[in-house]
């Protein structure tokens, strides 16, 4: 029995048969390539005529379509890499359809902020949209959109940083509203800036409402009240900016040239010794004598002075 056993039992102490891993094939060395067939001038140059330096350009029934076509460059120019005058072009169509004339006025924020937002692009950004923005729209001295506006503490003006006035290059100021009683904002400090508006040879002056005419009378504050605040704002705006190279005068079909109101106002730019121009809207000449064959009298305008006042 124990023979038997002794047999079935496995002779631990004898070696096993070696497992031989199977040898790894020889790599074989990868064949020549051979190098790329250089490509010439002539077939590099992307449908453009080597021999003229790329001026005219191949007829495109001759360059090559589809599989055979020549791979397309990617251009890494970027907005900052066009030239200057580029530029420039391009921030004046993005600010077309703003008003010709900017205005403290409620709509600012769903017009002009919006397009304003090209200002955060960059610093070159900035300053030339700045300069193109401020330079090709005349900015209202004093506001004139509504009653509300108009008694602000802070015109539009005086909001605006020093850089940003120094950029301007016409001014508006709009005279009529509130001719009984002119908002106490109306007057020509430090605080409104004009000593920044260095750039500005030209100050548009529109007459909206005389209230010399007979129509308000009974209405007025006292007779000559108006004329004279009016001469004193224009005064103290042609003082503050001795620079300036004229004034244009313009206004409603109401106003007459030879009233209380545009006499004071003629007087006063003259004796500063700042020329004289006229609106496209009255048709007004350099002859005092000759006012245009359409100018209105007072009797010819039936309208009150609330009608007048809404009219602005």
């Amino acid at each position: 029995m124990t023979a038997k056993r002794a047999a079935r039992r496995p002779n631990r102490t004898a070696p096993r048969a070696s497992r031989k891993t199977p040898a790894k094939p020889a790599r074989a060395d990868p064949e020549p390539v051979a190098p790329p067939t250089p490509v010439s001038d002539a077939e590099n140059n992307y449908g453009y005529d080597s021999e003229h330096g790329a001026l005219d350009v191949s007829d495109p029934a001759e360059m090559p379509s589809g599989d055979d076509a020549a791979p397309t460059r990617r251009s890494n120019i970027t907005f900052l890499d066009l030239p200057a005058e580029l530029r420039l072009e391009i921030y004046r169509l993005h600010f077309e359809g703003c008003d010709d004339t900017i205005d403290l006025d409620p709509r600012n924020r769903q017009t002009i902020h919006k397009k304003l937002a090209l200002l955060r692009t960059c610093r070159l950004v900035y300053e030339e949209a700045t300069h193109v923005f401020y330079s090709s729209h005349a900015f209202r001295i004093f506001p004139t959109q509504s009653l509300q506006l108009a008694k602000v503490k802070k015109p539009l003006l005086a909001r605006l940083a020093p850089h940003q006035r120094r950029c301007i290059r016409r001014l508006e100021l709009r005279l009529g509203i509130a001719w009984s009683d002119p908002p106490k904002s109306w007057v020509v400090s430090p605080a409104l800036g004009l000593e920044d508006c260095i750039n500005v040879r030209h100050l548009d002056v529109f007459v909206a409402i005389d209230p010399s005419c007979d129509v308000f009378n009974g209405y007025r504050k006292s007779n000559g009240f108006y004329e004279r605040f009016c001469k004193g704002l224009l005064g103290d705006i042609l003082v503050q900016m001795p620079w300036m190279e004229r004034v244009t005068f313009d206004g409603r079909e109401s106003v007459s040239k030879n009233g209380p109101m545009m006499s004071g106002l003629l007087k006063v730019t003259r004796s500063l010794g700042v020329p004289i121009g006229w609106g496209p809207e009255r048709g007004w000449t350099d002859a005092d004598d000759e006012p245009p064959a359409h100018e209105a009298t007072h009797h010819e305008t039936p309208m009150v002075p609330a009608v007048a006042i809404a009219a602005f």
